[in-house]
């Protein structure tokens, strides 16, 4: 007969309810604790000191320039700032934009936090195939690409109040064209916006505005003036002031401790074995702090990853706890985020970037730099007509950003793997890329906004006019552009619509008249990320046996659409058996047994659903060559014709629309082959001027196909 004492005791079901208890109130607890140090934490930032001033300026200016180091919480705070000062009272919304989507998507995910509001609510990003946004959300963080594509439907930019344009000294070649829109955009929402005599009546665009194009899709609209901030880590704001009309300028002051800077005796031959190197030197020899490496590209930084893996495993099991962890624009979102996160205690991490790094985002925990000295810039030779990616020196500027990382939390050192001599000889400041680009893409977009007279268009810096006439016959070539610089009826205006290098476009389109727009649609995706295989020095050979499993003997782009299916063929057999996590990781080591690089086929895969989309949107019909690639690489031909290449006696080729002699690079499936005439979609300049992605093509075809070009040879 049981006790009296054991009926006292708690029923099972108790138990589990207090334990359900105690966990909501534990839970209830950490969400209040980290509230608070968010609290904490925005209230230290050294923005926070000017916030009242910072409202009251925007509300007294209608275009304000904001000077603030990197970590100053311009990017995170302002537009929160001016949110609660009633910016979106009216239902406007308050846009940020950026020049990489990292930035764009981590900062929105921090000021979501920081507002205590789901992602996509109140807070969100839009970026290049991913909209996280909704009709409620009032601060909107974009890729500055992304709101020029916005332009195009609503010239006016009607339904925002304030746009921020963040990272501004960057001077990439869309922030310089959105800064000229905007411009244009503010001077109209400001004069329709008053009751003017035969211009406009009760806020509405009337008289001689009706005139303008561009202005076309906002009659009718009532516009209130727009507040433009244009934000700056560079000190010198003078540029921009002087462009806004000597808009007043604000600096911020930046929490910067001091930086030692280490420079090498001598130049260095390899520095990617130098940053090596120097990454063990540091995690050896110095104290805690987490390592910030400067590279130019994905390549390199899984070369560099790899190499660091493979030395960790020859030191003593207590000197392993060193973490890697990437970052570059094309690296998927979520794993871009983990940068962010803390290290385990007693761990260290080493992160390797490119010049995302710079400015765009601020990493915590960093108290060592290792600087290159070099970037990947976009080289635009006008009088060849051709573009280039090539590594360069880094400007003085550039420098001076990198090594303030190692100072954000603390004193910190900059190791840079060049002389002081070396440093002394770089540039002041970066070229803006609107001189140094193909201007193809951003002529196609302003077109298609209606300004025609790009000649006449209010750059803050003018481009070439070289630059533009090259990008306008180039245009005209592909059948964008009329003989008189208009968008011609359906391609032109279908080009414009797609979020892609004109040339791809072009393929985009001819391919569904080819019948081979499901092949086309799969070679741009792959074509538009970074090199979709790798091959280890110590693994050369296994890597050139995977390679010949996929290859393709027309070319790379054949290769490239050989190793989509067959990673979609893998994918489709492991769901049926496996769950969609176990699915994705065998994906990951058939890749790792291919020698594929896993992240480019992931971001290559997200790219073609997109791209998909859009093409069915436009109502283009998607139809398969099958088995005829006879028929897909005459489509190549008739896209990519400005790129066509000739064999010399040599070895050597010559391209075609400029004359200039380049080689095939060691890296194509048809380097020993060398046919006599090819197509190929990018120009890399190092030692020498390598053509990649190759395929073979006959040379009659391109008379046939591309008459406008090659009709009279």
């Amino acid at each position: 007969m049981p006790s009296m004492a054991a009926n006292n005791l708690p029923r099972k079901n108790d138990t589990c309810n207090n334990n359900h208890t105690q966990s909501i109130e534990a839970a209830k607890g950490d969400f209040v604790t980290r509230r608070q140090r968010i609290q904490q934490q925005r209230k230290s930032l050294p923005i926070a000191s000017v916030e009242k001033l910072l409202v009251e300026e925007v509300r007294n200016n209608n275009t304000l320039i904001v000077v603030g180091e990197t970590g100053s919480g311009k990017t995170t705070q302002l537009p929160q700032y001016l949110f609660y000062g009633g910016f979106c009272r009216d239902g406007g919304v308050i846009g940020i934009t950026q020049p990489r989507r990292v930035a764009a998507v981590s900062v929105a995910k921090r000021v979501a936090e920081e507002c205590g509001v789901a992602l996509g609510q109140k807070v969100g990003y839009a970026i290049r195939f991913d909209d996280m946004t909704s009709a409620s959300t009032r601060m909107k963080y974009m890729t500055d690409g992304l709101l020029l594509r916005e332009a195009l439907l609503d010239p006016c930019l009607s339904k925002y109040s304030v746009i921020i344009v963040d990272e501004a000294h960057e001077r990439t070649v869309h922030t310089d064209v959105l800064l000229g829109l905007l411009k244009s955009v503010q001077k109209t929402r400001s004069s329709v916006s008053k009751v003017m005599n035969g211009h406009a009546q009760n806020g509405l665009l009337m008289g001689a505005e009706k005139d303008k194009s561009f202005l076309m899709p906002c009659h009718g609209k009532k516009l209130s003036p727009l507040k433009l901030i244009i934000m700056s880590a560079s000190l010198d704001a003078r540029v921009f002031s002087e462009y806004f009309g000597s808009a007043r300028a604000v600096h911020v002051q930046g929490r910067q401790y001091p930086v030692d800077i280490l420079y090498t005796h001598q130049p260095e031959s390899d520095y990617l074995d130098a940053a090596l190197i120097t990454i063990f030197q540091i995690h050896l020899e110095e104290s805690h702090g987490d390592i910030l490496v400067f590279l130019t590209g994905q390549e390199e930084i899984e070369s560099v990853e790899r190499l660091v893996h493979e030395r960790l495993r020859q030191l003593p099991e207590g000197n392993q706890k060193l973490l890697t962890f990437p970052i570059f624009s094309s690296l998927p979102s979520e794993k871009q985020m983990k940068v962010f996160m803390p290290a385990p205690p007693g761990f260290r991490k080493v992160i390797l970037a490119t010049n995302i790094a710079e400015t765009s985002v601020t990493i915590p925990g960093i108290r060592y730099v290792i600087d290159s000295g070099v970037v990947k810039a976009r080289i635009y030779d006008a009088d060849a007509g051709i573009e280039s990616l090539d590594i360069v020196k880094t400007s003085k500027a550039q420098a001076l950003q990198r090594s303030g990382r190692a100072g954000r939390e603390g004193p910190g050192k900059c190791y840079r793997l060049y002389p002081e001599s070396e440093f002394d000889k770089f540039e002041d400041s970066t070229t803006p890329e609107i001189k140094r680009c193909d201007l193809s893409n951003v002529i196609l977009q302003l077109k298609a906004l209606g300004i025609d007279d790009i000649a006449g268009f209010d750059f803050i810096d003018k481009p070439n006019r070289t630059a533009i006439i090259r990008s306008l016959e180039s245009l005209f070539l592909l059948g964008a552009l009329t003989e008189e610089s208009k968008l011609t009826d359906i391609v032109g205006h279908q080009m414009a619509r797609l979020p892609l290098e004109p040339v791809y476009s072009k393929a985009l389109i001819l391919s569904s008249q080819f019948n081979c727009l499901e092949e086309m649609l799969i070679v741009v995706a792959m074509l538009s990320v970074e090199s979709i295989f790798y091959a280890p020095r110590e693994k050369l050979e296994e890597s050139r046996a995977a390679l010949r499993c996929f290859s393709s003997p027309e070319g790379d782009h054949l290769t490239l659409l050989n190793v989509f299916r067959a990673s979609n063929e893998f994918v489709v057999k492991n769901k049926l058996t496996h769950s969609k996590e176990k699915a994705e990781k065998n994906l990951r080591k058939w890749c790792k047994d291919n020698f594929i690089n896993s992240r480019s086929l992931r971001h290559a895969r997200d790219v073609h659903s997109q791209i998909q989309r859009n093409v069915e949107q436009m109502g283009l019909r998607i139809t398969s060559c099958g088995d005829d690639m006879l028929v897909f690489r005459r489509c190549l031909a008739a896209s990519f014709f400005l790129n066509a290449a000739l064999k010399q006696p040599d070895g050597m080729y010559r391209i075609l629309s400029s004359g200039l002699m380049v080689q095939i690079h060691p890296s194509s499936v048809l380097f020993r082959s060398k046919p006599e005439c090819i197509i190929f979609d990018k120009l890399v300049r190092t030692n020498n001027n390598y053509i990649r992605n190759i395929c073979r093509i006959d040379y009659l075809w391109l008379p046939e196909l591309a008459p406008q070009c090659y009709g009279l040879q």
